[in-house]
């Protein structure tokens, strides 16, 4: 057996059956976010060496603030992506809700929290709508909700009026992306260290209660070593986070509305029974109605979300811009939306990605833009660049699915 051990012919086809199943596993199906982070590193890395003022603490604090409402509303569009529907009046509705908080707050003296209460909830009669309109008549969600980023376009310019304009006032309204929390420990202002402290922690007990549940079910599960590794990097992250905002104005309370929504719907998706039925519903439809899963309800449920997601991160927009416009939720505004979901890694097929891909996508996405901002480059560019990245986004999700059909996964 000790000969054996030693035939260099054996050691050489050992070694080559691990690189193997090394490569098998290190495919582009496989690697997950992994290519969306390098890229992003890569873009970080162009735009430093354009214009040393990219990494620094000013712009990188104003570019959690840039991403926050477009992150949010992408949470909503990966919802709607999961179940292989498209849902392309978000931008509209996003403007069109903020326009409602802020004449109900401007013009009829409505509280700051009520007002912004309407919107949302504008918000949700908007998506519960288009949701029916889709699965009452059969009609793909592609052809409702474009309709529906017609109409409420022209809703947005009816209520707004004459004037056009909406400036905000009410504190309310301006603080909530308006603030910015810091470390100043003379001013007793430690909000910023205490909601990372408490993200760490929720992060770090949902990736213990999930390797219990594994454990407990007989399934896979990370070891205990792997478990420290991903707490760590999570906690290095939010740090570094926590260090480069301080050294600006402190933490944007718009950035934190926007982990709060995340961490929130990650829950929902994948720790709830409502969750787990959004990717059946999306993975095949057919199959999840024989199980006895209420497809329309679901259908209809997530479009609702979606569209008040749309409505807050429309709100989250107006507290920023202190105003509403005839533009609000236009312009490239859907364009975004969409490719921060894609680039995230959501499959546009349904029943594959996570509401993290809203994060990864925002950020890919409001780097670029802001990046391009910097070098005082033109629009066209920037649509052109934004929409070269979509494609290959696309193109990997595409080549991903084809290797994961090929090897029956």
């Amino acid at each position: 057996m000790s000969t054996m051990g030693n035939d260099p012919r054996l050691v050489s086809e050992q070694s080559g059956n691990l690189l193997q199943r090394w490569w098998q596993r290190a495919r582009p199906a496989d690697l997950g976010s992994l290519p969306i982070v390098v890229g992003l590193l890569v873009i970080w890395l162009v735009f430093q060496r354009a214009d040393n003022m990219f990494l620094s603490p000013l712009n990188l604090t104003n570019l959690m603030a840039q991403i926050s409402a477009l992150g949010t509303i992408a949470v909503g569009a990966v919802l709607v992506l999961l179940l292989g529907e498209v849902d392309l009046s978000a931008g509209a509705v996003s403007g069109l809700c903020a326009a409602i908080m802020a004449v109900l707050n401007v013009e009829h003296g409505v509280p700051g929290p009520i007002a912004v209460l309407a919107g949302l909830l504008a918000g949700l009669a908007v998506g519960l709508f288009q949701g029916f309109w889709v699965t009452r008549f059969k009609i793909p969600s592609f052809i409702v909700t474009l309709a529906g980023q017609i109409a409420w376009v022209g809703a947005l310019l009816a209520v707004l009026g004459e004037t056009g304009t909406v400036n905000l006032r009410d504190n309310f309204i301006i603080g909530l992306a308006g603030t910015f929390l810091k470390r100043d420990v003379h001013n007793g202002e430690l909000y910023s260290w205490i909601v990372g402290i408490l993200f760490i922690a929720i992060f770090a007990a949902s990736f213990i209660w999930e390797r219990q549940r594994r454990r407990s079910a007989g399934l896979q599960f990370a070891s205990v070593g792997g478990l420290i590794i991903q707490i760590a990097v999570v906690a290095v992250l939010v740090i570094g986070m926590l260090l480069i905002t301080n050294a600006d104005r402190g933490l944007p309370s718009a950035m934190v509305f926007f982990i709060v929504v995340l961490v929130l719907f990650d829950f929902i998706t994948k720790r709830t029974i409502f969750g787990r039925h959004i990717y059946a519903v999306g993975g095949n439809a057919e199959a999840a109605r024989r199980a006895s899963i209420n497809v329309t309800f679901v259908r209809i449920l997530v479009f609702g979300l979606a569209s008040t997601l749309a409505a807050f991160g429309g709100i989250l927009a107006a507290s920023r811009l202190l105003a509403v416009n005839q533009g609000a939720g236009a312009s490239d505004l859907l364009l975004d939306v969409i490719a921060s979901a894609v680039i995230g890694g959501t499959s546009l097929f349904g029943g594959r990605g996570t509401v993290w891909s809203a994060l990864l996508g925002a950020l890919v996405i409001g780097s670029i833009s802001n990046g391009m901002d910097l070098l005082a480059l033109p629009s066209p560019i920037k649509f052109m660049i934004t929409g070269g990245v979509l494609l290959a986004a696309v193109t990997i999700e595409a080549i991903s699915r084809q290797r994961r059909e090929t090897a029956g996964r």
